[in-house]
């Protein structure tokens, strides 16, 4: 895990060593153990920081050389690169380090672009060819690790976040769209176009896409070389099901615990977290004394998780840290986490895990294994039921609609259900074009955008407002693991754990585990009113069963609603609200409505969004 940043220009002035080392050092945090500069006599500068994980040697340093033609510098883990390097091995090539990175670089030498096709891992890379003149970056399939650039005439710029462009002198231009849709409907991606940012010069290279610049004629193209199958089904029973998901997961725990530094867990006390540990503890032997776990508590609050840490914790004899953020450490620390985020978010459900990886940093822990995505892939948000049970009355299986809905209302799973859920099951295209409307509606009756806004806009009304018709479970579980939602989580994620020098890794997102889950029938996924159904059952003789039959949707939740009755929060964000309407953002009618506090996770955080959009335009 590092930081990685670029200039491309055949104009030597533009591309000094004093203008990289400043995008370099801006990314100080992603790699405190090591910096390294290189330039060439034509047209490229790269600059790398070093987070030191696999072969801590000055042999893995970068950028690195290979065969007098590739330098690369590369953000991320490969984590299959021992079997990788033996099978290049076996086709005449030589290595001088044992890191991963020298990997990449065989490996792109063998089988060019496709080799993205043979990494099991999260990356951001840049590799230039100096017989072939061109600039080749690619970026993990889901979208773990960062790649902004900009491109203007003779000149391309690239980072891991969007600060080192800053450092070079990119203007902060904000793209109004963006902050309408994020103010207005909480949005903090475009799901229609993946390279849109909150900056108007600066893209995002999306997941699963890599760019290739030829510098002799300037010319760039970006292709996407992985796509996940969401209409592949395959005929399997569930034992059989239970062994092959066994089988992924041990086998993605053991490639990610591949460190030469300690690793540690962040431990929520919900199901995924719980079933890392599980893991954890059986590829280490049972043994884990080297590896430590680490949660988030808020004592007194109705969604505290400390009890299923605790259970958890106890189970599997485990050696668990906790933390307790409290409202004034939040404002004591909400500018810094605006600085790393650099983007706006949601709500202040990422705190906890800001501070879950700073005390991961204190306790000397640089890699954390975490849950992310499998609430996208195995289905675990409640939202999804009314999906599935869609699905099921398409398909008129009335009878197991009754069986099913019986359940979520017995496992006392509150969801929306009427005759309109009826009506969408038959009329899906119809369903989406109404989702929109709504959206649209939302954005245009809001009583607080102002109307300076709402011009600057016109044109692109209907920019990043985009709802996929759904006609089974897999195509909302594709929507938002390809398209919208998931790799949100992975931004929030990898700035507040690089913030503190801290690498996170995810085992629920290797590829093969991911193509496998999306294969099942969606009965496996969601069954008998429990989401997640197929990992429940894995689990259910392994872990307490308060842990794996749980129906309560949580994780690392704070008491928002509490702190933002906090007076020193309710004054910042009162202020916010000045700045953005002094800002031609929003009506100076907007000054008179009380501040008003809000669970996380609840659809109008306002407020909240407020807040973030004054450190947006400000900073």
């Amino acid at each position: 895990m590092c930081g990685i940043a670029g200039i491309i220009s055949h104009h030597p002035e533009k591309r000094n060593r004093a203008l990289i080392e400043k995008m370099t050092n801006v990314l100080k945090h992603r790699g405190p153990d090591g910096e390294g500069f290189w330039s060439d006599e034509t047209c490229v500068s790269f600059g790398h920081r070093r987070l030191a994980i696999i072969d801590l040697t000055p042999a893995g340093a970068q950028p690195m050389h290979y065969l007098n033609r590739y330098t690369i510098v590369f953000n991320g883990e490969i984590y299959n690169y021992k079997e990788l390097k033996e099978d290049l091995l076996k086709q005449g090539y030589n290595f001088q380090s044992q890191s991963d990175t020298e990997v990449i670089l065989a490996a792109y030498d063998c089988y060019k672009e496709r080799c993205l096709t043979y990494f099991d891992g999260m990356f951001a890379f840049a590799i230039w060819d100096k017989q072939d003149k061109t600039l080749f970056a690619a970026r993990d399939r889901f979208g773990e690790k960062p790649f902004y650039y900009v491109s203007n005439n003779d000149l391309f710029l690239f980072g891991s976040e969007m600060k080192a462009l800053w450092a070079y002198g990119v203007d902060r231009s904000v793209d109004m769209r963006m902050l309408l849709n994020y103010v207005s409907l909480g949005y903090v991606q475009n799901p229609a176009d993946k390279s849109q940012t909150f900056y108007s010069r600066i893209f995002s290279l999306p997941p699963a896409h890599y760019l290739l610049l030829e510098t002799e004629n300037y010319r760039l193209s970006i292709n996407a070389y992985y796509h996940l199958d969401k209409q592949k089904t395959i005929n399997i029973s569930e034992h059989d099901a239970l062994k092959i998901l066994d089988d992924f997961l041990l086998s993605s725990v053991k490639l990610r615990l591949r460190s030469d530094v300690p690793t540690g867990t962040g431990l929520s006390g919900g199901l995924d977290s719980s079933t890392l540990s599980w893991y954890i503890k059986k590829a280490k032997g049972n043994q884990p004394a080297d590896h430590k776990f680490f949660s988030a508590t808020f004592p007194g609050f109705d969604k505290n998780e400390e009890p299923y840490v605790d259970m958890v914790s106890n189970a599997l004899n485990l050696q668990s840290l906790t933390v307790t953020p409290t409202a004034d450490d939040l404002i004591r620390d909400f500018e810094r986490m605006m600085y790393h985020q650099e983007e706006p978010f949601q709500s202040s459900s990422i705190y906890a895990q800001y501070k879950v990886y700073e005390l991961a940093a204190k306790n000397n822990t640089k890699v954390v294994l975490d849950g992310q995505g499998a609430d996208e892939v195995f289905a675990g948000y409640h939202k999804y039921l009314h999906w599935y049970l869609q699905e099921i009355i398409s398909r008129h299986r009335f009878f197991r609609f009754r069986k099913e809905y019986s359940s979520v209302v017995k496992n006392k799973i509150h969801i929306r259900w009427d005759i309109r859920n009826v009506f969408a099951a038959f009329l899906p295209s119809h369903v989406a074009i109404a989702l929109e409307k709504a959206e649209y509606n939302r954005i245009h009756n809001n009583p607080y955008i102002s109307k300076e806004l709402m011009e600057c806009t016109k044109g692109r009304e209907w920019e990043g407002i985009n709802k996929p018709i759904i006609t089974k479970l897999n195509d909302i579980l594709y929507f938002n693991t390809m398209r919208n939602g998931l790799e949100e989580l992975l931004r929030f994620a990898d700035r507040n754990s690089m913030s503190h020098g801290v690498e996170v890794r995810l085992p629920f997102l290797q590829s093969d585990l991911v193509e496998f889950i999306f294969s099942l029938q969606s009965n496996f996924k969601i069954q008998n009113g429990f989401t997640k159904y197929i990992l429940r059952t894995l689990m259910q003789d392994r872990l307490p069963k308060e842990i794996v039959w749980r129906t309560d949707k949580v994780g690392y939740e704070p008491p928002q609603k509490l702190w933002m009755e906090n007076p020193h929060l309710q004054e910042y964000m009162h202020e916010s609200k000045k700045v953005l309407v002094d800002n031609g953002i929003l009506k100076s009618s907007v000054l008179h409505k009380k501040v008003q506090p809000l669970d996380a996770h609840l659809p109008d955080n306002f407020d909240w969004r407020y807040l973030c959009t004054a450190r947006l335009i400000t900073s």
